[in-house]
């Protein structure tokens, strides 16, 4: 029979300890596919999709990394001007999209975006009002530092809290040979004077939400989390009040990891992760005292994007489990989870396209952007 998801207070569960120094569920390659679900394509055309947030109206805005947004409403797509003006670079461009948790009231809709040049960009988060029609009054609220070069690893997850805070993930910087500020990028995820490879605690102005999370007088503004590489997606989930993320390692190694603010996550000292250039572990470790274990490793090349909890009726056997997108797997990963929150198993859902992104609709039914020149709006039904 299946197990029972029970309602549990947002603060018994958020301040509950993390698992720490404990073996992770490692997802197997080939595994029980999901079954009795179909996809429907809705659209296409869009050009490298990145994330979708729903309107009160029905209408879902789509992002596209060059940096446009788009309305999909009664089965047609219609671009939306007046959004923030990006870097649209590598990895980089318009990002995340997320609506204030009183959008009726304020109509505020909130971005992450690439910022700046090739040679010193940062992660952003900007803002702007949505009156059905288009953007106005867009603005950056808050941007990492310090700045770094290339296209790589910008992260640009974002969730809201029950207290309408945020967290925003930002990536380390990139990978070797990349630096910033003289030193590795991916040894920035442990340094705390930096916003790389970190998850930022933020107020909806943009401010900190709070001190850092890590003591230091030199500790970077809204420190929430430290030791992540690059982390694309991002749920809060609300049967167990916390939140969780799916993090890109190098080759292999990918995570999902329950957050508890102050943990240390361990990239790049505690790692399954291999290198994409020689046969050898990026890390000495894969776990440390003093940093907190993974939830779930894939030790073949997943390459996670989109993260959500299922809370809805179309699929009762999946509530209150996660569903993972996966870029170079190009399928759906269903992660079963306990009401505790205890990896129980995976199944696997191909989809034969890069996931780039993944949420629940207010039908209860399942969205699915595909990360391509010719990208799709997916929704997955009971068959």
């Amino acid at each position: 029979m299946r197990r029972d998801i029970l309602f549990v207070p947002f603060l018994l569960l958020f301040l509950a300890p993390v698992r720490a120094g404990a073996e992770p569920y490692f997802s197997p390659e080939r595994t029980e596919p999901v079954q009795n679900v179909r996809a429907a394509t809705l659209a296409s055309g869009l050009d490298h999709p990145w994330s979708m947030a729903w309107l009160p109206d029905g209408g879902l805005l789509i992002t596209e990394r060059p940096g446009r947004v788009r309305l999909f409403k009664d089965g047609r797509l219609t671009p939306i001007p007046g959004a923030p003006e990006v870097l649209a670079y590598g990895q980089g461009g318009l990002l995340d999209i997320a609506l204030h948790p009183d959008f009726e009231e304020n109509r505020l809709v909130y971005f992450t975006l690439a910022t700046g040049t090739k040679t010193a960009n940062r992660t952003a988060l900007g803002r702007a009002r949505f009156d059905g029609a288009r953007f106005s009054g867009a603005e950056v609220i808050f941007t990492a530092s310090p700045a770094k070069s290339g296209g790589q690893h910008f992260g640009s997850r974002l969730a809201w809290l029950p207290d309408r805070t945020l967290v925003l993930s930002v990536g380390d910087g990139g990978n070797p040979p990349q630096r910033v500020d003289g030193m590795l990028a991916r040894d920035q995820a442990q340094n705390p004077a930096t916003h790389q490879g970190k998850l930022i605690h933020l107020k909806d102005d943009g401010t900190p939400a709070g001190p850092p999370a890590f003591p230091g007088p030199d500790a970077a503004p809204g420190l929430y989390t430290m030791g992540h590489r690059n982390i694309q997606g991002m749920a809060f989930d609300p049967l167990r009040g916390t939140l969780w993320v799916s993090e890109h390692a190098a080759r292999t190694g990918d995570e999902i990891n329950r957050i508890e603010p102050g943990r240390n996550y361990g990239w790049p000292k505690a790692s399954w992760s291999k290198e994409y250039t020689l046969p050898m572990d990026v890390a000495d470790h894969h776990s440390l005292p003093g940093m907190t274990d993974p939830a779930v490793v894939w030790k073949w090349r997943f390459a996670p994007s989109g993260l959500m909890v299922y809370t809805g009726d179309a699929f009762p056997a999946w509530k209150g489990d996660l569903l993972a997108g996966g870029l170079r797997s190009e399928t759906i990963r269903l992660i079963e989870l306990d009401r505790n929150g205890t990896v129980l198993g995976d199944k696997d859902l191909p989809m034969g396209h890069r996931v780039r992104d993944i949420r629940q609709g207010p039908d209860g039914l399942v969205y699915v952007l595909t990360d391509e020149d010719d990208g799709r709006l997916i929704r997955l039904e009971p068959r």
